[in-house]
């Protein structure tokens, strides 16, 4: 990784940029891990080395998930007017099996998740819905997925606020167990959701730009 975010698909919204990882996300993405109000519904807080293995990860899913028509990944996110970064929108593959995810070693299907996570003062801007309402226009008309899931802790009523505003549907009997985590856990009954492209999925204020492009 380097200071410059590497080539790949970008998104810009009318407040917000998503791109390809850097070295500078490093610190102010530890920041936002090891913060209590972030990783409340985590299982935990994560540490400095923790959290650079994250992005490294990240960063490998983009080369991972490269499809014909677009490669598709977990988003740095930072805001136009300011250059900051705020946290991360995107899509990936779950790292589990439930009943609603692709076997290991498929192509991503069904099971292509959308997922966020924003730094604490970033929150009540309407971040999330902006980026993550993007994303999923990029899912559907990009890369022509047929369904985008979503998931939460069933106490996280934060992102389900967000999964609801961008129009996805609770899939009340999907609901599950997170087999990461024990049953008795209390953050183990997730919530799970779906989106379905719709036609003209098109949203208006969204550029998507050329593979190669820098800002």
């Amino acid at each position: 990784m380097s200071t410059q975010p590497a080539p790949g698909p970008r998104i810009v919204t009318e407040r917000l940029l998503l791109r390809r990882w850097t070295d500078a996300d490093r610190a102010p993405f530890a920041r936002m891990n090891a913060d209590p109000a972030v990783m409340e519904h985590f299982p935990a807080v994560l540490d400095a080395a923790a959290s650079d293995a994250l992005i490294d990860r990240i960063e490998a899913g983009f080369e991972r998930n490269a499809l014909d028509r677009g490669a598709f990944g977990l988003w740095a996110v930072e805001r136009l007017d300011s250059g900051q970064f705020i946290g991360f929108v995107g899509l990936a593959v779950p790292a589990f099996t439930a009943h609603f995810t692709s076997p290991p070693g498929s192509e991503p299907g069904p099971a292509v998740e959308i997922g966020w996570r924003l730094a604490a003062d970033a929150w009540g801007n309407g971040f999330a819905s902006e980026a993550a309402s993007a994303v999923l226009e990029y899912g559907f008309g990009t890369i022509g997925l047929g369904e985008i899931v979503s998931f939460t802790a069933r106490s996280n009523v934060r992102s389900q606020r967000v999964m609801e505003r961008i129009g996805m549907v609770r899939d009340v009997a999907g609901d599950f167990s997170h087999p990461a985590l024990p049953a008795d856990h209390p953050l183990a009954p997730h919530f799970l959701y779906r989106a379905r492209p719709l036609s003209g999925q098109a949203q208006p204020g969204i550029r998507r730009d050329s593979p190669g492009s820098r800002r």
